[in-house]
């Protein structure tokens, strides 16, 4: 076998391993950067009461999934308000946030902390099955390689928040 087909059959061996190979951190960004742009949106089509501090306060609640897709957020504005992006770990007070994302390791401790956050103008988003039916007012799902939501309207209600009906017209589900 002359060496440059030895070669070629290396690189295809090579290729076809890559491809078996178990997703990394990496591969994992692009559907971040796709779900840090959906949380945008979420925040350009919801309304705060008028009263909402500025600014709008972004806190990412658990383990940090979107690494520096989210801090791209950082100081963008929504309806005149600036963003600020902050992590908060378990136990920290979130009383400041305007949205917090719920990330899957915060998920176990769900009910306490929509208690903590009852009635306040906070929009709360997730990524974790059943998080809209539990009482998160947005949860994002891949369905087909693609990002959806799902929209719990009594929870944003509660919390004193408008949903746009754009927003809402391109949920995959609506709970009333």
């Amino acid at each position: 076998m002359k060496a440059s087909v030895r070669v070629l059959l290396s690189v295809v061996a090579g290729a076809g391993l890559l491809l078996c190979a178990s997703p990394s951190y990496g591969a994992d960004l692009p559907e971040y950067r796709l779900k840090a742009a959906f949380i945008y949106n979420f925040m350009v089509y919801t309304e705060w009461p008028a009263d909402t501090r500025s600014p709008l306060n972004l806190c990412i609640h658990g383990g940090d999934p979107f690494g520096q897709e989210i801090d791209g957020l950082q100081a963008k504005v929504v309806a005149g308000r600036s963003i600020t992006v902050e992590r908060k770990a378990a136990g920290d007070s979130l009383t400041h946030c305007q949205v917090v994302f719920i990330a899957a390791s915060a998920m176990a401790g769900l009910p306490r902390l929509l208690e903590s956050l009852r009635d306040k103008p906070v929009l709360t988003v997730a990524d974790s099955p059943g998080a809209m039916r539990k009482g998160v007012a947005l949860n994002m799902t891949v369905v087909d390689g693609k990002v959806t939501f799902e929209a719990n309207l009594q929870a944003a209600r509660r919390a004193g928040l408008n949903l746009s009906s754009k927003l809402l017209r391109l949920a995959t589900e609506v709970q009333q």
